[in-house]
């Protein structure tokens, strides 16, 4: 075989996915090789001095291959197709599929720390630090740097169970117009950077409230951080804010299960997420559904959710929101969620319907055409 030649193994790999209108080169896969994204294919030794063969390449190059080029187009970098082939090798397998092999664990962290180190989140932690201790010009740089940071993200939210009452009312979709205040959130970034006490506990009551922290409104905020502030409630552990915030620490710190574990997290919790707010789509409701929604009201986490999951989300998206599901509070929820769903799986069953996912699909159909003609008129 001449030297640059593909090998036989190779040209293996190259028709099987072609077969599935794959199209990969040689030299595609020699690339993802060296950079440590393909296994190797297994060699057999033949004996002293006669070399080695390879018998049958291993359906795990073959897969691997497959996500690489679903997800690595022309121009893209490869850090960004490595999340989501992490993402995707996550994700159930429909029957008779295949299951998409777990890309290189350690390509995955650093495809994570960089996506994370570009991101908002991180330059506005980049900034609080770099504010402390610079004085009260410092301090006003922080507030008007973050402010134009977190400016974009700010905008109306609502609530699928208001959503779906309007809809049925055939009333206007409430919605609150300001959604939440991006001055909440620089209070939030200010007390990382600068320090609690500079940031003072009525500013944070007003951001913890404005974020919907477990239901919980300015006033009892007010109270909870006001008695702890003089030592009449339990201490705050502050450090756990600064912690947390930093998302490229925390996944550096990780270990490889936990990293893996969080991603069982967020794909759970999207999936709960997606329930709950397509109940505002008047989706039949069925009392396994109200269990689930009633788990998540009860724990406050609905506006948590709703910030951090993204149902198509983008690489950046799912970096954050993996690393916000590093925190035991959200595996906590989704194990809560599990147990629930465990106890009454029949999420797609109404009641009195025997026709199962059928009906429950008929049921939605007619709805939302209803919705379409009464628009209509």
């Amino acid at each position: 075989m001449a030297r640059g030649a593909p090998s036989p193994a190779d040209l293996r790999v190259i028709r099987e996915l072609a077969v599935r209108e794959v199209v990969v080169t040689a030299s595609q896969l020699e690339s993802w090789r060296r950079a440590g994204l393909l296994p190797r294919h297994r060699r057999r030794g033949l004996g002293r001095g006669q070399g080695s063969v390879v018998d049958a390449v291993d359906p795990v190059v073959v897969e691997s291959a497959a996500a690489l080029a679903r997800h690595l187009r022309q121009g893209r970098d490869r850090r960004l197709a490595v999340l989501e082939w992490f993402a995707e090798a996550g994700m159930d397998v429909r029957p008779g599929a295949v299951q998409v092999p777990e890309p290189p664990i350690g390509a995955v962290r650093q495809a994570l720390v960089w996506v994370l180190e570009r991101s908002t989140s991180y330059r506005l932690v980049e900034l609080a630090r770099g504010a402390a201790g610079a004085g009260e010009e410092g301090q006003d740089a922080l507030y008007a740097a973050a402010e134009r940071l977190v400016a974009p993200y700010r905008g109306g939210v609502a609530n699928p169970a208001q959503v779906r009452a309007a809809l049925e009312a055939g009333e206007d979709v409430p919605v609150e117009a300001e959604g939440l205040d991006s001055r909440s959130m620089v209070h939030v970034v200010a007390a990382i950077g600068l320090g609690v006490e500079e940031v003072g506990a009525d500013a944070l009551a007003e951001a913890f409230a404005a974020f919907g922290m477990f239901g919980l409104d300015v006033e009892d905020w007010a109270q909870m951080l006001g008695a702890a502030e003089r030592g009449e409630g339990p201490p705050v552990d502050w450090g756990l804010l600064k912690r947390h915030a930093d998302a490229v620490s925390v996944v550096k710190r990780a270990r490889d299960e936990e990293l893996v574990r969080a991603r069982t997290v967020l794909l759970g919790l999207r999936w709960f997420y997606g329930l709950y707010v397509t109940h505002g789509l008047l989706m039949p409701d069925t009392p396994a559904q109200a269990a689930l929604r009633q788990r998540i009201d009860e724990w406050g986490m609905f506006p948590f959710l709703d910030h951090v999951i993204a149902v198509s989300p983008s690489p950046g998206q799912f970096a954050e929101g993996l690393a916000v599901c590093m925190e035991p509070l959200f595996g906590s929820l989704y194990e809560a969620l599990m147990e629930q769903l465990a106890e009454d799986p029949d999420i797609f069953r109404v009641p009195g319907d025997e026709t199962g996912a059928v009906g429950f699909g008929e049921q939605w159909m007619r709805a939302m055409a209803e919705l379409k003609e009464v628009g209509r008129r």
